[in-house]
């Protein structure tokens, strides 16, 4: 059986500005000039996730910094934990500013460092300094399990400095203090918690749910930030795998991208490191993806990104019913057997969940006879003839 009428996006055809990204969600991580991009984005008719991710204190607020400086300095520890190499170079940025420099060199490297990753021990070697132990994971959980083992489960009478970064572990800092440890703790960045939840977890388990077409990114720290949240919350394998499969990154330039290319991931990346250059390059790179449509009697149908538009209204859809619907708008119309749809919806492979599945999609279109049953076959979408 034909498949019915489709068009694809000619290349180069010009799109209204409001809907050019009509469909299509949008991770932003920026703290500066944020507003800007989010205006940007949503004037083109995208869904925005705003998770801030990173923003670094005024210059009259490194106060804090040069006191918690001050008193790591004063009370010679015998370990230093470092958690993020942007954390340590801004402290030591700080310090020097400060005329501190030499001091916060020679406590650190009086002390025995450790450090909870490879991008920390980079940091410390540049700085001229050597570590004594690293995190097997890079999560301060396992840097606190190696400090203890490497000193008997105790550390009653030592002093431990502690390089606090945007996701503080409670836990861990309570672990070490249980331990008998006195500690001192220095901030030398501090990460955006908005009121009324984190949003840069809700943006991590977007991107793992496979919920964003796309994650922007204007500074490396921001990178950062978000990789060291996940992995705090164990999540960072499973954001990776969502980052190199369904969901783009894009960075405004070189030095943004950096991170994101030493873990294998390939962002966008626009030719002028300029803000309004990034967001046509996401605008035209979705644009892309968009693609095919199908004319069917409900009207046309088209899938951007993870939502779906009918005659040009978004229907939208959860996870699970729209994975289904996408299997039936691959096959343009063409029968799609029970067998590779359940094992959409349901592991164990219940026919009764895939019934269920296709009620609640229809359910979810409100009413449009879009969904059909070829009995004792599968589904197919009703598609012009």
């Amino acid at each position: 059986m034909a498949a019915g009428p489709a068009r694809t996006a000619e290349p180069g055809r010009p799109e209204a500005l409001e809907s050019a990204l009509k469909g299509f969600r949008v991770g932003v991580t920026s703290h500066r000039r944020s507003e800007d991009l989010i205006e940007a984005l949503t004037r083109r008719g995208a869904r925005v996730l705003h998770a801030p991710a990173l923003t670094i204190a005024p210059v009259e607020q490194d106060l804090g910094v040069i006191e918690d400086t001050q008193r790591l300095i004063a009370a010679r520890p015998d370990l230093v934990i470092v958690t993020t190499a942007y954390g340590l170079r801004r402290w030591t940025e700080v310090a020097d500013a400060a005329g501190l420099g030499e001091e916060l060199h020679s406590a650190l490297d009086a002390s025995a460092v450790y450090v909870r990753g490879p991008k920390a021990r980079g940091a410390v070697r540049a700085a001229g300094l050597s570590d004594s132990g690293i995190s097997p994971d890079e999560t301060t959980a396992s840097l606190v399990d190696l400090i203890l083992e490497a000193h008997g489960g105790r550390l009653d009478g030592k002093t431990v400095g502690v390089q606090l970064h945007g996701f503080t572990d409670r836990i861990q800092l309570a672990r070490l203090r249980d331990a008998g440890a006195e500690l001192v703790t220095v901030t030398p960045y501090r990460w955006v918690r908005p009121d009324g939840g984190d949003r840069l977890e809700a943006l991590i388990t977007a991107v793992c749910a496979g919920e964003l077409d796309v994650v922007t990114f204007t500074s490396a720290p921001a990178v950062d930030a978000l990789f060291s949240t996940a992995h705090e919350l164990g999540a960072y394998d499973a954001l990776l795998a969502a980052l190199r499969g369904p969901v783009a990154t894009a960075a405004v330039g070189p030095v943004t991208a950096a991170p994101l290319e030493a873990v294998g991931l390939r962002p966008w990346v626009p030719e002028r490191y300029r803000m309004g250059a990034l967001v046509k390059l996401v605008t035209d790179r979705l644009a892309e993806r968009a693609g095919r449509s199908l004319a069917t009697a409900a009207g046309q149908v088209e899938v951007r990104g993870s939502a779906l538009l009918v005659d040009g209204e978004e229907v939208p859809l959860a996870p699970a019913p729209m994975a289904l619907f996408r299997a039936l708008f691959d096959a343009a119309g063409n029968v799609v057997h029970r067998e590779p749809l359940t094992q959409l919806v349901s592991a164990s492979g219940s026919n009764h969940a895939l019934d269920m599945a296709v009620n609640r999609l229809r359910s979810a279109l409100g009413g449009r006879d879009l969904v059909q049953t070829v009995v004792k076959r599968g589904y197919r979408l009703r598609v012009l003839r």
